[in-house]
């Protein structure tokens, strides 16, 4: 797929000046960034869209060959012929910035490619009170420390890693095909432009040992499922001096068994018993903060919903609390003794010849139910 226009991408002019690229940047960096979007693959698509068209617009050189050569002018994997001069050597500092100070490239003076770790994903569960109220805790995760023996190098103490004869020690190789030539890692030394002849017996040549380390992490009150914090530079550590990833901490609230969260609201079923519902009076319902307490009025039916305000949960970005909502779930008595019945065989005569006063749903179905068949 063609790779869309540079200025495009960021809403600006061929003409635009510094600021006015640095502004149109931040502005969707602040909009697509993969924390304020983290379930949107395609947020994450156009906040690295953005940023790649910053790098390049951001640079005079970078910015100056696009103009002229578009894409192919800032192309990585674009070079120049066999002989000298032509494409290559007018664009070879602007190769050299792309591949981190004139590495990743087979020719002069050239080093290793230079790679960032990779991100890595935590999954800490957590209770909907310590959602709510936020805390402080500690996890475990998987880390790379130096190989002590050989000090990093991966070499076998007393020895030390040589140049890779296949790239020179560029870590890069390339490939002619016609005016241009293509550009990959060399396959011998995969990039680090050096070979361990005698691997440390530690680390078996890899220059550092895999461990686990411990980190603080706060929890920031009213967090939901789903969220994600991040731990910068707690990721996988970079290749060839390379920065380190980010480690992104992904809250998973457990299932609670009172409360169901939406959004900054809670909701919970309420049961009340028939005589409650039936002449009203004080409930007393519990919060995230305790308890509270109201008055439902005679001849609450099953199913009414009660609204406690500001008793829910304030969320990370929220001003306020959102609200608890009690759903009403009137109570059948079960094993009834045989005064409880007789008792209740009399009521139900009784509000049965009082008439449809006493039963109004009953009332309405009925009549419902008669429109139907004739």
């Amino acid at each position: 797929m063609a790779k869309r226009d540079f200025y495009e991408i960021l809403g600006v002019a061929k003409n635009a000046t510094d600021d006015e690229i640095k502004k149109a940047y931040r502005k969707l960096a602040m909009k697509h960034h993969p924390d304020r979007n983290p379930d949107s693959k395609g947020a994450e698509e156009k906040f690295k869209e953005a940023k790649e068209a910053y790098e390049m617009l951001a640079d005079p050189q970078k910015r100056e060959a696009y103009d002229r050569y578009g894409h192919a002018g800032v192309d990585p994997n674009m070079g120049g012929g066999g002989g000298g001069g032509g494409f290559a050597d007018a664009f070879g500092d602007i190769f050299g910035d792309i591949f981190g100070g004139g590495g990743g490239r087979g020719g002069r003076g050239g080093g290793p490619q230079v790679y960032r770790g990779a991100d890595l994903r935590y999954n800490l569960e957590i209770t909907l009170e310590q959602a709510a109220h936020g805390f402080d805790t500690t996890i475990r995760v998987p880390s790379w420390d130096e190989c002590e023996p050989c000090h990093g190098s991966g070499a076998k103490p007393g020895t030390e890693p040589v140049t890779c004869p296949t790239c020179g020690g560029h870590g890069q190789v390339r490939m002619q095909q016609g005016f241009f030539s293509i550009q990959q890692t060399c396959p011998k030394c995969h990039g680090s432009g050096k070979i361990i002849p005698e691997p440390c017996p530690s680390c078996a040549g890899a220059g550092r040992i895999k461990r686990n380390k411990t980190l603080e992490v706060k929890i920031p009150s009213g967090i939901d499922d789903g969220m994600r914090i991040r731990s910068s530079g707690n990721g996988e550590p970079g290749m060839n001096g390379g920065p380190t990833g980010d480690l992104y901490v992904e809250i998973h609230i457990k299932p609670h068994a009172v409360f169901q969260r939406e959004g900054d609201d809670l909701h919970c079923e309420m049961p009340i018993s028939f005589a409650k519902a039936a002449l009203g009076g004080e409930i007393e319902v519990p919060t995230l903060n305790g308890k509270a307490s109201f008055t439902i009025p005679d001849g609450t039916q099953s199913g009414k919903t009660f609204r406690l305000r500001s008793k829910g949960i304030k969320g990370v970005r929220s001003g306020y609390a959102g609200d608890l909502f009690c759903h009403v779930v009137v109570e059948t008595p079960v094993k009834l003794n045989d005064r409880q019945k007789e008792l209740l065989q009399e009521f139900e005569q009784l509000t049965s010849e009082g008439g449809a006063k006493h039963s109004p749903q009953s009332k309405s179905w009925k009549d419902k139910v008669k429109e139907f068949f004739e």
